[in-house]
């Protein structure tokens, strides 16, 4: 690991890695999509449209699994 990188607080990088991941998810056409990816993201737009199905709130996910931690 980088030793800069290990000096700095836990918070710090945990900040820097939000950044990044921030400014990757910004130029999405960066990272055009597999044929794969494009059919599953079209199977699961044509599950949505047939059944309405909106999921879980992810605050209700995370709260689940940290009850069975």
């Amino acid at each position: 690991m980088n030793s800069k990188l290990h000096g700095l607080p836990v918070e710090e990088r945990i900040q820097l890695v939000e950044d990044l991941w921030d400014s990757i998810a910004a130029d999405q056409q960066a990272l055009p999509l597999t044929d794969e990816q494009r059919d599953e993201l079209d199977r699961r737009l044509d599950a949505y449209e047939t059944d309405k199905d909106r999921g879980r709130l992810a605050g209700d996910t995370v709260a689940d699994i940290r009850r069975n931690l």
